[in-house]
């Protein structure tokens, strides 16, 4: 699986002319899902995103978590995370999951998420054509990819 996850101070989705979900100061994540993801991708991720101090504590310093914010999260299915790029210039969607993988790993996904924060989490709706508002706070971005684990941030040789 892949996320990115934007640090914002609102969101909304909307489908065919109609808000499906808002949400407040939070998280916005896009999520890709892949033809080997599981169960154990969905929980190492939820883990994460709990845990993650993005959000600014009493000094200005990136301490506080979601939780520690009472903060609301908007998750997006997003099967364009999954694009390979190696071959032309066209995108080729070899590695997203097929429709009857991805939808229930995406339901569980922000059914464990809402457990986790201990509300419900926003979603929009899988394989429909969406658009996104978000006042991004910051600009704080975040990429995560389960297969990728122990990446510690780029490291770059001196040339």
């Amino acid at each position: 699986m892949r996320i990115v996850i934007q640090r914002v101070n609102q969101s909304s989705v909307t489908i065919d002319g109609q808000t499906k979900s808002t949400i407040g100061k939070g998280f916005l994540i896009l999520i890709g899902i892949g033809r080997d993801d599981t169960e154990e991708d969905i929980k190492w991720l939820v883990n994460k995103i709990i845990g993650l101090r993005i959000f600014d504590d009493e000094k200005g310093v990136m301490n506080r978590s979601i939780m520690d914010i009472d903060g609301e999260i908007l998750v997006v299915s997003q099967f364009t995370l999954m694009a390979s790029y190696k071959k032309g210039n066209r995108p080729s969607w070899i590695h997203a999951a097929p429709h009857e993988l991805s939808i229930p790993l995406y339901r569980r996904f922000c059914n464990t998420l809402s457990e986790a924060l201990g509300k419900p989490v926003g979603t929009g709706e899988f394989g429909a054509d969406m658009q996104i508002e978000l006042q991004n706070d910051g600009p704080v971005t975040i990429c995560m990819d389960t297969k990728n684990k122990e990446q510690r941030g780029p490291t770059y040789e001196r040339l």
